[in-house]
């Protein structure tokens, strides 16, 4: 029976030791990845924004494919012309799941994108995202990158993205 109860108490300490150890990286990944992006995102630095992606990225959207790096200028491009029209962009998200190890995680969650005109218009867009991350030279970059903004034929709503609270760091 002792020799039941060690064992017992050995796996639960290394069960203990694992999940610490994931919210550690996790952690680490908010850090390096997810602040930084939503701060980017926010203050319209399509550099910063860039600088979070790994080398090659698969980026894929509604729109399709994109294994050529091409998203990169069209985040310069879109937020050259946001900033030109005096546009304001507040970025929210929440995560649903987060597989990490030490070296990837797969992260998935929803997204609201608010942007407001110099005229107090405000639009809303929302959209679920599915993102791989690697740890590359020691910086957790992405290297996959999908989103959409329709799941099963329906499109994402306020409604959807309010079922939990957005992330704040």
């Amino acid at each position: 029976m002792s020799k039941f109860l060690l064992l017992a108490f050995w796996s639960c300490t290394l069960c203990l030791n694992a999940q610490s150890h994931i919210l550690q990286t996790q952690t680490e990944i908010d850090q390096q990845v997810w602040k930084p992006f939503q701060h980017a995102f926010e203050s319209l630095d399509a550099a910063a924004l860039n600088s979070i992606y790994a080398q090659q990225v698969l980026r894929v959207t509604p729109s399709g494919i994109d294994t050529d790096n091409s998203f990169r200028a069209k985040n310069l491009d879109r937020f050259a012309t946001s900033k030109a029209e005096g546009i304001t962009i507040d970025l929210d998200f929440w995560f649903e799941s987060r597989h990490t190890n030490a070296s990837t995680s797969y992260e998935v969650g929803f997204f609201r994108i608010s942007s407001t005109t110099p005229n107090g218009e405000n639009s809303n867009n929302y959209g679920q995202f599915h993102i791989v991350l690697k740890k590359i030279d020691q910086q957790w970059k992405i290297t996959q990158d999908w989103d959409t903004d329709t799941i099963l034929g329906k499109k994402i709503s306020a409604a959807d993205f309010g079922t939990k609270s957005p992330r704040e760091f």
